[in-house]
């Protein structure tokens, strides 16, 4: 079960690559920033590390 939990949480990073992408590339085409994706990109990166955090202190639990 520990495993899956993981598994979300380096899932959170693939989505703030897609969404920092998505930023980058609506840059590049209109010179404007999606603050939208921009925003979920940062809340991705957050809870990275909140999830990781909080694996941790599930596993010492154990």
């Amino acid at each position: 079960m520990n495993k899956s939990f993981k598994l979300f949480q380096y899932a959170y990073l693939i989505f703030a690559v897609v969404f920092l992408y998505d930023v980058i590339s609506k840059y590049m085409a209109t010179g404007t920033i999606t603050y939208a994706s921009l925003i979920l990109c940062v809340a991705a990166i957050f809870m990275f590390f909140f999830r990781q955090k909080f694996n941790k202190k599930f596993d010492n639990k154990d």
